[in-house]
């Protein structure tokens, strides 16, 4: 461990908060709020399993034959036989995988939560049991046991005539506690003289101003940065003074580095966010719509009274084009995110026609931002 480390760990308690709480506050985020631990971090877990007790909600095993086999494979276990030439008709059984993540640091004994989602063609879970389901690793491990109720939020009512009504999704469920944890993660959480934080958005400044402030606080040269997202700490081995160490980097304060200026476009929903940093050049921008509408009806041509002719009937097409006169605004050099978002709404743009304007900003070389779309 360094000279400075190990003087620091003889400071008062009192003397390190102090040191703390008097950085700069305005417009700063904690550590924790920026920046993950290196290696502490969730594992996901997976498994298959059976589901029981629903109410003729379960999978339809003709078209589901492996929850049948599941079925017989489980009965196998306990002794019982089923002969090879029955197919059991259930409906109070359906075919699940079993989710799970398991957070940093849980110990054997500990409960974590589940969810229960069906993989055959079951229409609700509402009701069900959980049967006996081991969860595995990305490594083949088993590192959970789960079972117990599904609490089903969702459910679907069905008529003889084929109309149904469904809410939310019901054949998907979660067991809060459902699962036990059997065996730990190894860690080397101390396996080396140093930690590393890397940043959850890449930023240099961000990085720089991290390394900084960790450096003003426990001493020069006890931060530095390896790149836009890792810094690496001089830290404590022994276990308790690193938990201590750590506790105080999480409290530490940081202005984080100014986001980009872009210009996000969701092409599905039709979503447009504008970040705080998107600036225009000089430049007018019309915008109008023309609308076509165009309507078809029958006039019916019917002869004079003494004349020899017959009533037939005639289509007649009837063209109509508007257009609303056209509204130009002028952006001045620089304006902000205020002034862009008042100036569409002033000539009554939606989503679809603010992205025509976006982009016609773009190409023309006046949007000082990166245009994405999604």
């Amino acid at each position: 461990m360094s000279i400075h480390l190990k003087k620091w760990f003889h400071f008062n308690t009192a003397l390190l908060l102090m040191a703390v709480g008097l950085m700069p506050v305005s417009h700063a985020e904690h550590v924790k709020d920026l920046a993950r631990v290196a290696g502490v971090r969730t594992n996901q877990l997976v498994g298959y399993g059976l589901v029981v007790g629903l109410n003729g909600t379960g999978d339809q095993t003709s078209q589901a034959p492996f929850t049948i086999q599941s079925i017989r494979n489980m009965l196998t276990q306990f002794g019982v036989s089923i002969p090879a030439n029955v197919n059991p008709q259930l409906k109070n059984v359906a075919a699940v995988t079993v989710t799970a993540e398991l957070p940093p640091f849980t110990k054997s004994g500990q409960s974590i939560d589940i969810t229960v989602s069906s993989i055959g063609n079951a229409s609700s879970l509402r009701g069900g049991n959980l049967l006996l389901t081991p969860l595995r690793g990305i490594d083949g491990e088993v590192y959970a046991i789960a079972q117990g109720n599904l609490i089903v939020g969702g459910f679907g009512v069905e008529g003889k005539d084929g109309s149904k009504v469904i809410v939310n999704v019901p054949s998907s469920g979660r067991i809060p506690n459902g699962a036990m944890v059997e065996r730990e993660v190894p860690s080397n959480f101390a396996a080396t003289s140093y930690i590393s934080l890397n940043l959850n958005t890449p930023d240099f400044t961000t990085a720089t101003r991290l390394v900084q402030g960790i450096n003003n606080l426990l001493g020069e040269g006890t931060a530095q940065a390896v790149d836009a997202v890792t810094i690496k700490v001089v830290a404590p081995v022994d276990t308790s003074q690193r938990i201590a160490f750590l506790s105080t980097l999480e409290s530490l304060e940081v202005d984080p580095g100014e986001a980009p200026a872009r210009v996000i476009v969701n092409s599905r929903t039709g979503t447009v966010v504008i970040g705080s940093r998107v600036r225009v050049l000089p430049a007018a921008v019309s915008h109008g719509s023309l609308t076509v509408t165009i309507s078809e009806r029958s006039d019916v041509s019917q002869p004079n009274s003494f004349g020899q002719g017959q009533t037939v009937t005639t289509p007649k097409s009837t063209v109509q084009v508007e257009q609303p006169e056209a509204r130009m605004f002028v952006f001045n050099a620089g304006v902000d995110l205020d002034t862009i978002v008042r100036a569409v709404n002033q000539v009554g743009a939606a989503p679809g026609d603010l992205v025509a304007i976006l982009e016609a900003l773009k190409q023309a070389g006046a949007l000082r931002a990166d245009l994405i779309v999604i």
